[in-house]
């Protein structure tokens, strides 16, 4: 599947193993449903980089972010739930520090409130971005330049500086 950072698309080093076949999961890096965890971290070969799949009704408390883990991607059944940001955000805050990723339907336009809310990195199916070309994706950064909500990046948010340009007049 195609996978998308600020910079455009990129190659991804992670693979999704089939427990339940013949499929060798010892592979540099693979993502696991989160019920697998614990199986994938116990057969973890040195120097594997593991993930894991979280549903979008995951409790970010709930949600394991020891070093273990090197990427958490968050599921987005559809574009008009976003519960997911609020994860991502809510991990971002927690401390983790690995690599966090959209796994499905997202916007262009939503791609720059995604990395506001910590994400790195997006998951676009074939078919979505035959409709929708990188092209379309990267302009789309430029176009989301304010945010209500505070950037883990540090950027303010609107009503922050609201704020500061108010307490500027007031001096």
């Amino acid at each position: 599947m195609p996978l998308l950072d600020r910079t455009g698309l990129k190659a991804d080093p992670f693979t999704r193993p089939d427990f339940s076949s013949e499929n060798d999961p010892a592979t540099a890096a693979i993502i696991v449903p989160l019920a697998s965890l614990e199986e994938a971290l116990s057969a973890r070969r040195s120097g594997q980089r593991i993930g894991i799949d979280v549903p979008n009704t995951a409790v970010p408390d709930d949600l394991p972010t020891q070093a273990g883990i090197d990427l958490i991607a968050i599921a987005f059944p559809k574009f008009g739930d976003g519960r997911g940001f609020s994860i991502g955000h809510a991990l971002r805050e927690q401390g983790f520090t690995g690599t966090l990723r959209v796994s499905g339907a997202l916007l262009p336009d939503q791609f720059a409130f995604a990395l506001q809310c910590g994400f790195d990195e997006v998951e676009i199916d074939a078919d979505r971005l035959a409709r929708q070309p990188i092209e379309q994706w990267l302009a789309a950064l430029g176009d989301v330049t304010l945010s209500y909500q505070e950037a883990t990046d540090g950027t303010p948010s609107i009503f922050a500086k609201r704020a500061a340009a108010r307490k500027a007049l007031a001096e």
